[in-house]
């Protein structure tokens, strides 16, 4: 029957239709249910379109800097609502080309709002699809054989993509005028000449960066009393005195007490230290997290077990009821890309019983691309100081490595933890210059267990950013050469 399938996925973002390519290409009759459009937040309103302001925030600062590289350049300018438009069109490319992946593997894709109606109890799992939501992308690009609308459809197995969406607080909802998520801060109409981000997480930071390179007065105010809080302290420090040396203002440790809006903008009142005060912007970014797009899927209806807005899965992203399956952001963190897609792939091929392997959380590189920017995998000194571990730290400054000082780029560090007793890499940290280009050699490294030893006869070429991960290697063990 053309409405029953071997595995229909809802979502269709990076976890999705990855899953929905690995699943065709196994031989399952396979669907992908989507209420918006294709590529999901990542290609659409996240990781892509950033990554194309950003970069335009890229070429301005250097052009800004020219005389630094013998240059001549006029003062240069930019037109916001082009930068705007470059960064739209770049995720316009990439939607069509999810669809056109759609297509090739000949993946049906239903466009609408999905929910569980019936599973478990051994049968097939019944998903019931309504209209999409508003503005659906069905006029822009085509799918596969028509455009499959609302109605019944059955699965031998279901896996729930649905992602995430920007963390809103009482009392500082977006209005998209005066308090922006990240939806509105993509897309501005015109560059505001002030803004408060709230929240110095990757999105919160990215967004500052962007805004302060751009000419904006950027303040940003972080609850914890480290900003990036994920990473290595010693890294987040690095990154917030270059932030500083910008121009960009940071008040850590310092909590939001209240919003108010005025006819020029935002009064934010910060409480820090015991003291309060009044910062005014014209915009206010909320940037201070994500939470699981659960709502409306009847998880609960179906006994699905759902903690926190997040559904609760195994390693292999099975759920605790026969047929339904989660992966992504919507699974929990870390709420990245890179890790749904790899969930997907993983779950699949549990389904068709291949020797699937479980994903290890601690090799999942995190990237932020500001500037400067950040990059990091596996545990920090702290983390495995906590854990009882005996480690050796191994670091390495930018303005040692002969590239970094021909790019003009001679702030940064690479820093390394190795567990002392095996020398087993345990983390790795950067900030930086393309460091988020540069840590996969971290991350490939963890997943063949390399040693510091291998590292250390691991020839690195001359002259490249990349010798800076040798050195820091070699220092965790008392063998730096340039430094």
């Amino acid at each position: 029957m053309a409405d029953t399938y071997d595995i229909l996925i809802i979502g269709g973002g990076p976890g999705g239709y990855v899953a929905a390519i690995r699943a065709a290409q196994l031989g399952f009759k396979t669907a992908v249910v989507e209420r918006e459009h294709m590529g999901g937040i990542c290609l659409n309103w996240g990781c892509i379109p950033t990554k194309a302001l950003l970069r335009s925030a890229e070429v301005f600062h250097y052009a800004e800097r020219g005389d630094n590289y013998g240059l001549k350049i006029a003062k240069p300018d930019f037109d916001i609502g082009a930068v705007v438009k470059r960064s739209r069109g770049v995720s316009a490319q990439l939607n069509g080309g999810v669809a056109g992946l759609m297509k090739k593997n000949k993946i049906d894709v239903i466009w609408g709002q999905a929910k569980l109606s019936k599973a478990g109890k051994g049968g097939p799992v019944e998903v019931v699809v309504g209209e999409p939501s508003k503005p659906a992308v069905q006029p822009q690009n085509p799918v596969p054989k028509g455009v499959l609308g609302h109605g019944t459809y059955k699965a031998k197995h279901v896996i729930v993509a649905t992602g995430a969406r920007p963390r809103v607080l009482p009392g500082i909802e977006a209005d998209g005028e005066r308090i922006w998520t990240y939806f509105e801060a993509m897309k501005p109409q015109a560059m505001p000449k002030s803004l408060i981000v709230m929240g110095s997480g990757a999105i919160g930071i990215e967004f500052a960066s962007f805004y302060r390179t751009m000419g904006a007065e950027v303040t940003v105010v972080e609850l914890l009393p480290q900003i990036l809080p994920v990473e290595d302290a010693e890294i987040a420090a690095v990154a917030r005195k270059q932030f500083e040396k910008q121009g960009m203002k940071i008040l850590s440790d310092a909590k939001v007490a209240k919003v108010a809006k005025t006819g020029e903008g935002v009064e934010v009142t910060v409480e820090q230290g015991g003291k309060s005060q009044v910062l005014r912007a014209e915009k206010l970014i909320s940037a201070v997290g994500v939470q699981g797009n659960t709502e409306g899927l009847n998880l609960e209806g179906v006994g699905v077990a759902v903690e926190r807005g997040l559904v609760k899965v195994d390693a292999y992203g099975r759920t605790n009821v026969e047929g339904v399956y989660a992966i992504g952001d919507v699974a929990g963190a870390p709420m990245l890309a890179h890790k749904a897609e790899h969930e997907g792939t993983i779950c699949v091929e549990k389904i068709k019983g291949l020797d699937a392997h479980p994903m290890k959380r601690t090799q999942i590189p995190g990237c932020t691309y500001c500037q400067p920017q950040v990059a990091s995998v596996g545990l920090t000194e702290a983390k495995a100081k906590e854990e009882g571990r005996e480690v050796k730290v191994g670091r390495f400054r930018f303005i040692g490595n002969g590239k970094a000082i021909a790019l003009g780029e001679p702030d940064g560090m690479v820093k390394t933890v190795f567990d002392a007793k095996t020398g087993e890499l345990l983390g790795a940290h950067m900030v930086g210059a393309e460091v988020t280009e540069l840590i996969q050699g971290f991350v490939i490294a963890m997943g063949l267990e390399t040693t510091e030893e291998e590292l250390m006869h691991t020839v690195f070429p001359h002259p490249t950013l990349s010798e800076m991960m040798h050195e820091s290697v070699l220092d965790a063990y008392g063998k730096v050469i340039h430094m």
